[in-house]
């Protein structure tokens, strides 16, 4: 594929903030493929159709931020069986002109949690309960546990992420967060929440004795993960879960398996210092 003219590009909404394009055009410049862009496109819910009706045979994949997960499943000719359990999508992969959906946010979680040496929790609290969450329990079902609390502020809004954990194989309760103490201690929370949502849990979580991985990257680290270190836990961050999800998009959409981790890895860290 060295020397041919392929596209692909990371769509949600907001996006200017994406780490993808640093991490995915770091790939192609180590794998030889001078050919490749990579691009950040702004793009709600109501404008995914219109834009995958538009793509020329020089596509090759987008991937998929928020709001897109759950309508790209809507709008694929394929859907793999991951992507179909989680219930949501941040992959397509084009191909012979078919849209195939996958789910690599799993594969981000799995990964992350094992080079932190977390792969093997006891137990296990989701505090969250969006399509990361999702995407999480999933991640917890695959590293053996057979069973996970969700705690979420609103039990009813979180039906169909606990339903997504049962679909891949775990026992799933679903907790609320005003009661977490009661949930706690777990061998691993898992944080979901956005920006700040999780401050008001710090004290509990690093209480609690358990290790923590949060999916926020940036700023790093959070109010949660400094409570959880200074009380002599383990905090993983967001930014390993990013990358190895895009590492395993990047073997998707180029049908290459000799993806370049550590330049992927280096180019990621060193937009991050930038932008810090």
């Amino acid at each position: 594929m060295t020397g041919a003219v392929r596209r692909a590009a990371v769509l949600g909404s907001p996006i200017a903030h994406s780490l993808s394009p640093a991490l995915h055009r770091a790939a192609y410049t180590a794998m030889g493929l001078d050919g490749w862009s990579y691009d950040a496109i702004e793009c709600g819910e109501d404008g995914l159709a219109a834009v995958l009706d538009g793509l020329g045979p020089e596509w090759a994949g987008l991937s998929l931020t928020m709001p897109l997960k759950r309508v790209a499943l809507k709008l694929a000719d394929e859907v793999s069986e991951l992507a179909a359990n989680v219930g949501g999508a941040n992959t397509i992969v084009l191909r012979d002109g078919r849209r195939l959906a996958d789910n690599t946010d799993v594969h981000g979680v799995v990964a992350a949690l094992r080079e932190a040496g977390l792969g093997a929790p006891g137990s296990a609290v989701v505090l969250g309960g969006g399509a990361t969450a999702a995407s999480a329990l999933a991640a917890l079902a695959e590293l053996g546990l057979t069973e996970a609390v969700l705690a979420v502020r609103t039990p009813e809004r979180a039906a169909a992420t606990a339903e997504a954990g049962e679909r891949c194989g775990l026992a799933v309760r679903v907790a609320t967060l005003d009661r977490l103490t009661a949930e706690l201690p777990a061998g691993l929370v898992v944080s979901t929440l956005p920006g700040r949502a999780a401050d008001a849990y710090a004290g509990p979580v690093a209480a609690s004795g358990a290790a923590l991985f949060d999916v926020v990257y940036a700023p790093w680290p959070t109010a949660l993960a400094t409570a959880v270190r200074e009380a002599g836990g383990t905090a993983v961050g967001g930014f390993p879960m990013l990358l190895h999800q895009a590492v395993r998009q990047v073997a998707l959409m180029t049908g290459r398996d000799d993806v370049p981790v550590a330049a992927m890895r280096a180019a990621g860290e060193a937009e991050l210092a930038r932008r810090a």
